[in-house]
Order: structure tokens, then C-alpha cells, then sequence
């Protein structure tokens, strides 16, 4: 079985590592999950920006599941510009068995969406104005649009199936 990519990116807030959950949850034992948030906040509390430390690590990491896992499953912001080089090694490891999607949703709501996380309390309304990217394409990987109309379990669902078929 050849392995497959899934790519979950937006602005914070838009419900990307709650579907990667869920996704990895669905899809079972052998889907790995990485996280940009987990690997440049926590396990290496690197910056983000051009150059950030975490990319060598993530770059890393998607070999790895190439190697090693069905599914892997690629979220975060992860900036267009800052992580080209990452999706440039996805479609050198994965090819056309990449699976990308983007949340194109409005400001208010992933306002909305950040205010029931359990880290709500850790930033606010400031600090997602000024992360805050519209329409940030990858461009060298067609991505999937989701809209603030489709629900959380649609998502999971809608990904899961176009994952899925053969």
C-alpha cells in the first residue's frame, strides 16, 4: 500500500488539529499525526518564521511517515512562504498521494471557533489579527477548500472518504 499525506492548514482557530484528531482516530492504528504546534512550541519552542528551526524537524518527520505509517497527517498554519521547502519534500516523498486541505474561513470565525478551545485563554483576538494570513495557498499543491459551512463532523467525514477511495 502506498502511503498517503493528508495536509489540514488555516489560520488558528479553524478547527485544523481537532479534524486531525479526529481523522487519526478514525483511520486507526498506523496513521501518524504531526503537528506544527507541537513540534515548534513544544518540542522545540523555536519561532516561526523564515528559517525557523522546526522546519528541518518537520521535513524529518514527513520521511518518516512515508516510511513508517498508511497515513500521515500534516497540520498547522504552516505559512506558504516560511514552509515551501516542507511541501516541496511532500511532493518529492508522497507525489500525487498527497490529500491537501485549507480553511478559508473569516476572521470572526475562527474567533468564535478559538473561544471553545481549551486553550483559549492562551492568546487572544490580538495575537490572531496578527498571525492572521488571507488566503494563503500553497499554489505547488492543489488544496481542497473548507468553508465555515462545513461542519466538524462533515470535515472528518468528507476527508476520510476522499482519503479513502482507492
Amino acid at each position: 500500500m502506498m502511503a498517503k499525506l493528508i495536509i489540514l492548514r488555516g489560520n488558528s482557530g479553524s478547527g485544523k488539529t481537532s479534524v486531525a484528531k479526529a481523522l487519526q482516530k478514525k483511520f486507526g492504528h498506523n496513521t501518524m499525526m504531526i503537528s506544527q504546534d507541537m513540534v515548534r512550541r513544544e518540542m522545540l519552542w523555536a519561532k516561526d518564521g523564515i528559517g525557523t528551526k522546526a522546519l528541518p524537524l518537520l521535513i524529518n518527520l514527513l520521511g518518516y511517515g512515508r516510511k513508517n505509517s498508511e497515513i500521515t497527517i500534516l497540520e498547522g498554519i504552516l505559512d506558504s512562504g516560511w514552509y515551501r521547502p516542507l511541501f516541496q519534500k511532500a511532493v518529492e516523498e508522497y507525489g500525487t498521494n498527497i490529500f491537501a486541505f485549507y480553511y478559508d474561513l473569516p476572521f470572526e470565525e475562527t474567533l468564535l471557533r478559538h473561544g471553545t478551545k481549551p486553550n483559549k485563554n492562551e492568546f487572544g483576538e490580538e495575537a490572531m489579527r496578527r498571525w492572521w494570513k488571507e488566503k494563503d495557498y500553497i499554489n505547488i499543491i492543489p488544496e481542497q477548500i473548507l468553508t465555515k459551512d462545513i461542519s466538524f463532523p462533515d470535515a472528518v467525514e468528507m476527508i476520510y472518504k476522499i482519503v479513502s477511495e482507492p
